[in-house]
């Protein structure tokens, strides 16, 4: 487990800390946001506008969390994770309004980035230095240096490609579309 030492951080007046959450130095918390009690954040995080974090969530160290994210109970990221504007993060596959959840465990490996818009399903592992593109929905484990688009999500790349010719390809194509509408 990720050991988070409490610390000088730096939190907007309109932000909610919680007594008993764990937060490292040199963090900031942006305005609106609410980190619950048991929270465990490590050292120089960037917690944007309206982010969400639940008592039995653990953030790395250096993490960059845009506006608008959720990161719920049994989500851990690692060292050096980013997660784009408004991206999900589920933490019970059947969720409902009244009874029990069932709380699965996601875990985002130290280097990794969500792009906006999108969907992590909980119980997955994202691998070190992953890539998550914007909008993509991820069902299955992502292994590490991957790139990873679309709904489902799939691998596009492996991230130290310097060329993705289908990538060209399929850019090339939105272009030519788009010079015939205008």
């Amino acid at each position: 487990m990720i050991n988070v030492p409490i610390g000088q951080y730096e939190r907007h007046e309109t932000a909610i800390v919680d007594d008993g959450a764990k937060i490292g130095a040199g963090t900031k918390i942006w305005h609106f946001s609410h980190i619950m009690g048991g929270a465990k954040i490590g050292e120089n995080c960037i917690i944007g506008q309206n982010v969400f974090i639940g008592g039995e969530s653990v953030i790395g160290d250096r993490c960059k969390i845009q506006n608008n994210v959720s990161v719920y109970d049994g989500v851990i990221l690692e060292d050096e994770v980013f997660l784009g504007p408004s991206c999900v993060l589920t933490n019970d596959f059947t969720p409902k309004a009244t009874g029990d959840w069932e709380i699965s465990r996601t875990l985002i490996k130290h280097g990794a980035s969500v792009g906006a818009n999108a969907t992590i399903v909980c119980g997955v592992t994202i691998g070190e230095g992953a890539l998550i593109g914007a909008g993509a929905v991820v069902t299955h484990d992502v292994p590490a240096g991957e790139v990873w688009v679309g709904n489902p999500a799939r691998k596009l790349r492996n991230i130290d490609d310097k060329k993705c010719n289908k990538c060209e390809k399929e850019i090339s194509s939105i272009d030519k579309k788009n010079e015939r509408r205008w």
